[in-house]
């Protein structure tokens, strides 16, 4: 199963084929035969091979978990103690140093410069505390889904020479809090016309995939210039026929009912927050035509249809869209697909699409899921992972 990750990423490494075929190590036939510099033959796919040649290493993997998990090089002791260890010890001694590591506040530090990046938050008091409620989560072993759930405690402050966390409450007018869903940090950065940011900010952090959110294998053909490939029925969101201001079912260029069919039945719940994220009496965005009006529930639904996260997955408020997304498999496979991704070194799983097959961490998301969502638990699961300590 790790071998199949990196696979995709080898296979995604041009120079490396280039490299090897300079030295005579890879056939360009891909008919998985390998031919060694002594003229040995050898069949089987090349990459597996490649990736059974790796061998564990504690000295190196001690070197990066130490820079990603404190922001400092392990001490010349703990150097020492991994090297010096016995073969059969080595992995007792650093998963022992590991340990230590989350435990230690720079670990705090670390959290919250990650949760300031993965959020794509940071430099208001506001949206800074946004990063620390969820480096708490993190730190204090809690379940990851008080992200979108948690009712009190979301807006702490972080004391960065202590690496401690106060706890506070949001005092942004919300009668009951879901985590970071009813966050004023988040609803002010992701303000927008029709709070489509905060929608697809929701989706991307914590889906880790881009609109369009929901698709079905086989598209329809409505007679346009483009299919619709997404499970609502077409006639679910609004246009002009059922009151709305914009036509979310025209097929003239593109099916923009293909994203908005989810983006629609979502956005309605954070239309009330104003650009300061203080929750209003009334609609705050704005729909972007000819004298901006301020969106209505028409704008996004027609006359009978309510909010939900996905088809089948109603949700009538925040606190219902944070329990939706927390029941949801695929937030526990993004949080652990983030985690990967940090450890390994490589981008945003969205921006830079650094996506993860599901089969390869599979075994580690149900872990996740099973053992009550700690973030902080499987953070030690990836840096224990042959991938990670082997080299």
């Amino acid at each position: 199963m790790a071998a199949r990750e990196l696979r995709y990423l080898l296979a995604a490494v041009a120079f490396s084929l280039a490299g090897a075929a300079c030295n005579g190590g890879v056939t360009p036939s891909g008919d998985d035969t390998v031919v060694g510099d002594d003229d040995t033959t050898t069949t089987g796919d090349e990459w597996d091979q490649r990736l059974d040649e790796r061998v564990v290493d504690y000295s190196a993997a001690l070197r990066i978990a130490a820079l990603r998990l404190t922001g400092e090089l392990p001490t010349l002791v703990e150097i020492k103690a991994v090297g010096d260890a016995p073969e059969a010890q080595k992995q007792s001694v650093y998963e022992s140093l590991l340990r230590g590591y989350l435990d230690d506040p720079r670990f705090a530090r670390q959290m919250v410069a990650w949760w300031k990046d993965t959020l794509k938050m940071g430099g208001t008091t506001m949206s800074d505390s946004a990063a620390a409620f969820a480096a708490e989560v993190t730190v204090e072993g809690r379940p990851y889904t008080d992200l979108l759930t948690a009712s009190a405690g979301t807006c702490p402050s972080y004391d960065a020479g202590a690496g401690t966390f106060t706890p506070g409450d949001c005092d942004n007018g919300v009668p009951v809090h879901a985590g970071l869903l009813s966050h004023p940090g988040m609803n002010a950065a992701f303000y927008s016309n029709m709070a489509f940011r905060r929608v697809r900010w929701v989706q991307e952090i914590f889906a880790c995939t881009a609109f369009p959110a929901e698709i079905v294998s086989e598209p329809q053909d409505l007679g346009g210039n483009a299919l619709y490939s997404a499970p609502w029925p077409f006639d679910s969101i609004a246009s002009p026929a059922t009151g709305g201001n914009v036509d979310f079912l025209d097929l003239s260029a593109v099916a923009c009912a293909n994203c908005h069919a989810t983006m629609n039945h979502i956005a309605p719940l954070f239309t009330n927050f104003d650009d300061n994220g203080d929750l209003q009496a009334t609609s705050q965005v704005m729909v972007p035509i000819e004298g901006t009006p301020l969106a209505q529930l028409s704008d996004y639904l027609p006359a009978g249809q309510t909010t939900a996260w996905r088809l089948g997955a109603p949700a009538a408020d925040l606190p219902a869209l944070g329990a939706a997304m927390a029941a949801d498999p695929a937030i526990a496979e993004c949080a652990v697909a983030r985690v990967w991704n940090w450890a390994l070194g490589k981008g945003d799983i969205v921006d830079t699409l650094a996506t993860i097959p599901s089969d390869v961490i599979a075994d580690q998301v149900a872990t996740f899921r099973s053992n009550g969502a700690v973030l902080k638990d499987a953070i030690f699961a990836v840096f224990t992972a042959d991938d990670f300590v082997k080299f």
